[in-house]
């Protein structure tokens, strides 16, 4: 890893307050096919936050130009872990989302700019995280897919801190009670029991037969 990544993967180690545990992690390569499937489902996701960002405040061209940006360069992910869902003949199916995109949208407010930073804020904790599962991942899957995990932490990271710079810019209070209701939640969704293996789950407590089961 070359030292300009070390340092971006470092800076989202240190935001995040818990990391993965270690049996999501084993969950994860026991279910791959569940893996890259929602991992297809979240970068759709994350191109859909953006742009329905540009649409709601079309009067923000810092956040027009980033987050357009952002959102094809989503998207082109999208491609690529379909290729490798292809490539291992693993059909793409519909998977029920997780709890942890709810867990955190509940938190949003509605009045405005705090509506704007919430999500905002929200959108740098999903891409830190993503980015923190992308490393800790790498060095376990196989050699294709741990290749492509490694390329994919340059833009995770750099996606955190864009999301980040955008809630400070349209913030007109300090963002650290924000950012601290946040990542408390997170790390509970992260760490506590799940029902549901997903990209962003935390680890669960059904059988590999069930989680085979969620993905059909």
């Amino acid at each position: 890893m070359s030292t300009k990544r070390e340092a971006a993967v470092q800076a989202v180690l240190d935001f995040l307050p818990v990391p993965t545990p270690e049996r999501w992690l084993e969950q994860a390569l026991e279910h791959l096919d569940v893996l890259l499937i929602d991992h297809a489902n979240c970068e759709k996701k994350a191109a859909g936050t953006a742009l329905s960002l540009l649409y709601r405040y079309v009067d923000r061209p810092k956040l027009l130009m980033t987050l357009s940006r952002l959102a094809r360069e989503e998207l082109r992910h999208f491609e690529q872990v379909h290729e490798h869902l292809e490539a291992r003949s693993i059909e793409y199916v519909h998977l029920s989302p997780s709890r942890y995109a709810g867990g955190l949208k509940a938190l949003v407010r509605s009045g405005e700019p705090q509506r704007l930073v919430d999500t905002l804020v929200m959108g740098a904790i999903v891409e830190a995280r993503s980015c923190e599962r992308f490393a800790a991942l790498a060095g376990l899957l196989p050699g294709d897919l741990a290749a492509f995990y490694q390329r994919l932490l340059d833009s995770e990271a750099r996606h955190f801190e864009q999301y980040l710079t955008l809630a400070r810019r349209y913030a007109q209070e300090p963002l650290e009670e924000t950012l601290g209701i946040m990542l408390e939640r997170e790390a509970e969704l992260i760490t506590g029991a799940d029902t549901t293996f997903r990209f962003h789950s935390g680890p669960v407590s059904v059988s590999g037969r069930q989680i085979r089961a969620q993905a059909r």
